[in-house]
């Protein structure tokens, strides 16, 4: 596909998005353009004035994982900011695998606030964005005034990396997070199939599914694609459309750079030994679905007795019932509502 015919797939996609969202075609759109952040260009889509709320995707995502909330934000006063991250969609993806750990992707955050002349920001992130959100408050606690986490908790740095911990546990058979740490294979498996990676992880929890094509539990009886079995349909929180336009930003972006985040699991750890026994300082709220694979079962006081350890003003843990991993995808309104109340309540 080529520039122009992107562009306009991306304005059209926007437009329905956004007036389904809120039921009239009339709403406005996000604005889109390139900023300079910690060395990178980082396309960024934003709405609203107000204090500045940066929105941080997760894997495998793009800004539009988070086309509920930038309206929902703008229209309860905040300037929201959704970036596609290093790696990602229209953003710079750097070569270096070394060029994606923790102190570069939080140094990409604390950019957006300069190059948007702000001295801090509310940050909230989804996924691999809430472990880049959570880094962020640590790091560089001055220019953070509050966290939003969703379905990634944190209890604090370790003493062992979470690579030697998979291995240890899973040693020669399958684990996702394992199969990424060799150069260039997986990206070669998702570069190939775009379509059948993501249509197989953007599901709901009860979403019904074909038999998966490999049932061995060794790593070496194949890739992931294969173990997902295919979807029967969408979930009704995703339209054709929807699917259609993640697959068009990773055709043209690739993999690569997002399974880069991975790979640094262990560089991370490696390079944050201050982080052991620190504590985030700021109001914090954690939101994640009931059924997010991410918090195995857990329920909110076991949520908040876990990140007690990390934080010193946890405010709310909100857990939404029947919903999976894509909370502000599956749960737009609740999600919203939970965010906008712990935004209005801060001092």
């Amino acid at each position: 596909m080529n520039n122009k015919s992107a562009a306009v797939l991306m304005g059209f996609m926007v437009s329905t998005v956004m007036a389904n969202a809120q039921g009239d075609s009339d709403v406005a759109e996000p604005t889109f353009r390139m900023i300079e952040t910690n060395g990178i260009n980082m396309r960024i889509a934003e709405m609203g004035e107000g204090p500045l709320v940066l929105l941080i995707h997760g894997w495998p995502e793009s800004w539009y994982s988070w086309r509920h909330q930038l309206p929902a934000l703008a229209e309860a006063g905040y300037h929201v900011v959704a970036p596609d991250m290093r790696g990602y969609g229209k953003t710079d993806a750097p070569e270096k695998v070394e060029d994606y750990d923790i102190e570069e992707l939080s140094a990409d955050v604390v950019g957006i606030i300069d190059a948007l002349g702000e001295e801090k920001a509310v940050v909230m992130g989804h996924d691999w964005g809430s472990i880049v959100a959570w880094n962020c408050v640590l790091l560089h606690p001055e220019r953070f005034s509050a966290l939003v986490a969703m379905s990634v908790p944190y209890g604090g740095r370790g003493d062992q990396s979470l690579i030697d911990q998979l291995k240890a546990a899973y040693g020669d058979n399958f684990f996702y997070i394992l199969y990424y740490q060799d150069y260039g294979v997986a990206e070669k498996e998702f570069d190939a199939d775009p379509h059948g990676i993501l249509s197989r992880l953007y599901l709901s929890p009860d979403s019904p599914r074909e038999a998966p094509e490999v049932t061995d539990p060794k790593a070496s009886a194949g890739g992931w694609i294969p173990r997902l079995g295919a979807a029967k349909g969408l979930p009704d929180w995703l339209t054709q459309e929807d699917l259609d336009y993640y697959v068009n930003e990773f055709t043209e972006a690739g993999f690569r750079g997002g399974i880069n985040y991975y790979r640094n699991f262990h560089r991370n750890w490696e390079i944050t030994p201050q982080l052991s026994g620190a504590k985030v300082k700021q109001p914090v709220l954690f939101v994640a679905g009931e059924k997010d694979i991410v918090i195995r079962g857990a329920n909110a006081e076991q949520l908040k007795f876990m990140m007690g350890n990390a934080t010193e003003d946890l405010r709310d843990v909100v857990l939404i019932p029947e919903i999976g991993h894509w909370v502000q995808q599956e749960a737009p309104e609740k999600t919203n509502e939970a965010v906008v109340n712990f935004l209005k309540g801060l001092k």
